[in-house]
């Protein structure tokens, strides 16, 4: 069965493929059935804790119930992670059993796939499903980091790591949401960079040269705002503050009234972004 579109799912035409960009973060790949998700980073909490570091130990938890929720809602028969599914090799085995359970079943029901990323270096295969390092499929390669270097056979690239997250200006506040990058890379490839789905994943600065280098110029952003996803030119976002004395300074950076109803869709402010 194909996908159910979400009515606050957004198209992205990319690459000469139709997508769905949920609001959650995750991509749908309809001709495909399949959903791609990245940067789950399951069991972090429990990983800042044996650091010393003591969050409430419940965001492998969170991320497993909204997969499932989505699961439930797009009914793919392909689930595809996009690397650092956990914090690190040892987040299997701090996983609690209810949700090594939870985790399992999803697995199990679906054609699985864990590529493999630099946080979790294929540490899920004890789970099920298969573990690549990455895959080419129709001329869509799939990795967890995006690669300078394209082969003849990638038309597109999508991948995840980066977390981009999309800062604008609205009312006089700087506001921060994760959110989908787009567009055609240097070396001549279309790509796609999905946002990280992990509820104590954080955000990179879609402007910020990490990211803003991997696309040959100005490119897009799909921002996830509450119950929507936003599409804007990367002219539109705001670059990250410099600070002098420990203190933020920036010009007088635009506004717009489309930012104004992303914030009030749900979009936090830059200041309480995790």
């Amino acid at each position: 069965m194909l996908p159910a579109r979400r009515s606050t799912a957004l198209p992205i035409e990319i690459g000469g493929e139709s997508f769905l960009a949920d609001p959650s973060g995750v991509l749908i790949w309809p001709r495909r059935y399949t959903l791609l998700v990245a940067d789950l980073h399951l069991e972090k909490g429990s990983a800042f804790a044996r650091k010393g570091q003591l969050l409430p130990p419940y965001d492998s938890l969170e991320t497993l119930i909204r997969l499932e929720e989505l699961v439930t809602t797009y009914r793919p028969r392909r689930i595809l992670c996009l690397g650092d599914s956990f914090h690190d090799q040892d987040g299997p085995a701090r996983l609690d059993p209810l949700d090594r359970q939870r985790l399992a079943r999803l697995a199990a029901a679906h054609d699985w796939i864990w590529v493999t990323g630099n946080h979790d270096h294929g540490a899920a295969a004890s789970l099920g499903g298969k573990v690549v390092d990455e895959l080419l499929e129709a001329g869509v390669a799939l990795r967890h980091e995006a690669a300078a270097a394209a082969t003849a056979d990638e038309r597109l690239e999508i991948s995840g790591h980066f977390h981009p997250k999309a800062i604008l200006r609205a009312r006089g506040r700087r506001l921060s949401r994760r959110c989908f990058a787009g567009g055609r890379a240097p070396c001549g490839r279309d790509r796609l960079i999905l946002p990280a789905f992990g509820a104590y994943a954080g955000g990179l600065n879609a402007l910020d040269p990490a990211v803003a280098r991997l696309f040959a110029g100005r490119f897009d952003v799909w921002a996830t705002g509450g119950q929507a996803v936003y599409r804007l030119p990367s002219a539109r976002l705001d670059p990250d503050q410099a600070r002098v004395g420990g203190h933020r300074v920036s010009g007088d950076g635009p506004s717009s009234a489309r930012a104004a109803r992303i914030a009030a869709s749900g979009i936090t402010s830059d200041a309480g972004e995790a």
